[in-house]
């Protein structure tokens, strides 16, 4: 059975960085198309960044281009979210989805995890 469990989250500061994990099990992370969705109150999910197979070709939302990096560890089964120059757009949820296709778009997850809150300070 596929699981998806994300850590990192917390309150940082507007400039500040946060490394989020995200753990999967019963599953081969570098079979399937893994990426970073998010979700601020009263809006839609949106998709932040995507790793694919078999190349590891990184996708970006361009609202992050430039601050923020996906990588993954194929022998820990573990996708990272590496934020930095955080700013106060970027506080929602993040959600870890896995697909068994192509697209990082969060209609086409086939499986998510529960989420952890990155909240901005001022």
């Amino acid at each position: 059975q596929v699981q998806l469990v994300e850590s990192g989250g917390g309150l940082v500061q507007p400039g500040g960085s946060l490394t989020l994990s995200c753990k999967a099990s019963g599953v081969i992370v570098d079979y399937y198309l893994i990426g970073w969705f998010r979700q601020a109150p009263g809006k839609e999910r949106e998709e932040v960044s995507c790793i694919s197979t078999p190349t590891g070709r990184q996708v970006y939302a361009d609202s992050v281009k430039g601050r923020f990096t996906i990588t993954r560890n194929n022998a820990k089964g573990t996708v990272y979210l590496q934020m930095n120059s955080l700013k106060p757009e970027d506080t929602a949820g993040y959600y870890c989805g896995l697909s068994y296709g192509d697209s990082c778009v969060a209609t086409s997850i086939d499986k998510w995890g529960r989420g952890t809150l990155v909240t901005g300070s001022s």
